[in-house]
């Protein structure tokens, strides 16, 4: 069974908007960005809910000039949008879910292949969450408290998690891997 991951940027303070005051140092940082590249090479899905697919889709797929390989990723990989509204997502290998959540993550969960990778996509994420099928957590967080903005558990249930990876960075940077441990 292919696992779920959020992935998120973040700061100190638990926010993922991911505001220029504290986000712009991606980039320049070539252990981090490895590390980046490596999660994402794991994956051969990607879910997103509809406004992050639209400005993904717009910004990644008629990018030419890409040296970083994040086009050829997404354009090569599985690609899951949850909507209601999209009929023609206009992106190749791109389904549109718009059906009961937990069926339609249970079913793609189901299939051959390997990690599925949600970003971004807040109210998604809460959803996910809520419905009990995040498999494990993997968040970049950065040296930086921001005060206020979108936090990634507001709202949702309490889990267990267990911490599978802790990875610092020379930019200050770490990446934390947490496992979801079922009840």
């Amino acid at each position: 069974m292919r696992k779920l991951m959020i992935t998120q940027n973040i700061t100190v303070d638990g926010v993922i908007e991911a505001t220029d005051d504290w986000f712009s140092s991606v980039g320049e940082d070539p252990d981090l960005d490895a590390a980046l590249v490596a999660q994402r090479e794991e994956s051969d899905g990607f879910l997103v809910g509809r406004v992050t697919f639209e400005g993904m889709r717009d910004y990644w797929a008629p990018k030419i000039d890409d040296t970083t390989g994040v086009t050829d990723h997404l354009n090569r990989v599985a690609k899951y949008v949850v909507s209601s509204t999209l009929e023609d997502p206009g992106w190749v290998n791109t389904t549109v879910l718009s059906g009961p959540l937990l069926e339609d993550i249970t079913r793609i969960k189901e299939m051959n292949g390997s990690d599925i990778v949600c970003t971004g996509s807040i109210t998604l994420c809460r959803d996910l969450i809520a419905l009990d099928l995040v498999d494990e957590y993997r968040l970049f967080q950065f040296p930086y408290a921001r005060g206020r903005g979108e936090r990634l558990f507001d709202g949702t249930p309490s889990q267990q998690l267990r911490l599978a990876e802790c990875t610092a960075f020379s930019s200050g940077a770490t990446l934390m891997r947490y496992e979801v441990l079922r009840r």
